[in-house]
């Protein structure tokens, strides 16, 4: 139903459009006449001269709406579309000579300033050649006017199939996201019951309360950065648990309880799980900072951590998420994010800073 009004409302455009061009092509001539002259002369001139523009709408809705669409558009045979249209032309050019010789016949001009001539052979010539020249730029306007369209309603279907292929994709991530982070939680929690069984029960119960976000503020685009702010704290504190005391974690989520700044969900949460994962040593030390702010529309995640690559007996995830970062970014915040990652000259220092900046910032 949303669609049909959409496709309306442009059809109605057209139609005002083209009424007000006519509208102003006939009515506008009938006001522009001698101050001697009476209506009934101005009206007898209207209706000689009226031929034309009714020749000239025929000629251009025949194009319109029959000649281009199904001669050119459809079979672009421009052979045809030429003889067509010179047939359309010389009966055009017939009927407007009949038109205004009955005028002429039948309306004489009853007071008008000029004697009255009636047309000579010589006299027709220029009439002729101007209402040829008339046509042929009105077969050439609706060209223009239907190969226009034509590229637009292209453009509008080409512009609707990348949203519609954006939208399933930003889906299909979505949907790699949760059975990803799920792997990953439950990998860390496996590896907690094998030396603190205490602490994996605990686990399990803080990630029931990550999975409920998981699994219903995920299948939004937006989420209230508040909430967003909210998971990650828990996920934080959930990892927390299998570290050792060697582990230095600094964490600064300064978000306002009720900051409502939409954020796409679980955009972060990938970038957190690799600091825990490659910044901590096997002997269980490193260093873990993570950052997050929000000022005037603008948020910035800054992650900073050890060094330490992933050892191959480590089962603790796949490698995807930092590929669905970086396309969730392009495809949520086109031209809006920075994205600086590296690792720092000494090589012991991984640092990831992503900014998305307000819109129409």
């Amino acid at each position: 139903m949303t669609k049909t009004l959409q496709d309306a409302e442009p059809k109605s455009r057209y139609l005002m459009l083209h009424v007000l061009c006519w509208a102003v092509l006939i009515v506008v001539p009938l006001f522009f006449h001698s101050s001697n002259d009476d209506w009934l002369t101005v009206w007898n001139r209207y209706i000689r001269w009226l031929g034309n523009p009714l020749a000239y709408m025929l000629v251009f809705y025949l194009n319109y709406l029959w000649i281009v669409p199904r001669l050119l558009l459809k079979k672009r045979d421009w052979k045809m579309f030429l003889l067509v249209n010179l047939v359309v032309v010389l009966v055009c050019l017939f009927a407007m000579d009949i038109w205004h010789w009955c005028a002429v016949q039948y309306l004489p001009e009853i007071n008008s300033n000029a004697p009255h001539k009636k047309p000579g052979p010589g006299s027709r010539l220029p009439r002729y050649f101007w209402a040829l020249l008339t046509l042929i730029l009105i077969i050439a306007l609706a060209v223009a006017v239907r190969m226009t369209q034509r590229w637009q309603h292209i453009e509008e279907a080409r512009k609707e199939a990348e949203t519609a292929r954006a939208e399933a994709e930003l889906s299909n991530l979505r949907n790699q996201m949760n059975p990803h982070f799920l792997l990953n939680t439950l990998n860390n929690i496996y590896a907690l019951i094998a030396f603190d069984q205490e602490k994996a029960q605990t686990a399990v119960g803080e990630l029931s309360k990550l999975l409920r976000h998981v699994l219903y503020e995920n299948q939004q685009d937006f989420v209230p950065l508040y909430k967003e702010a909210e998971f990650m704290r828990n996920y934080i504190e959930l990892m927390k648990i299998r570290v050792t005391d060697n582990v230095v974690i600094d964490t600064n989520i300064s978000i306002k309880p009720n900051d409502s700044t939409p954020v796409a969900p679980l955009i972060f949460i990938s970038l957190i799980e690799n600091a825990f994962k490659h910044g901590i040593s096997p002997q269980g030390s490193g260093r873990i900072k993570i950052a997050i702010s929000q000022n005037d529309g603008n948020i910035v995640c800054e992650i900073h951590n050890t060094c330490y690559p992933k050892r191959g007996n480590d089962k603790s995830g796949s490698g995807i998420g930092l590929e669905q970062v970086s396309r969730r970014l392009e495809l949520m915040y086109p031209d809006r994010y920075t994205w600086d990652k590296g690792v720092s000259a000494d090589g012991s220092e991984y640092y990831s800073i992503i900014t998305i900046k307000k819109e129409n910032s």
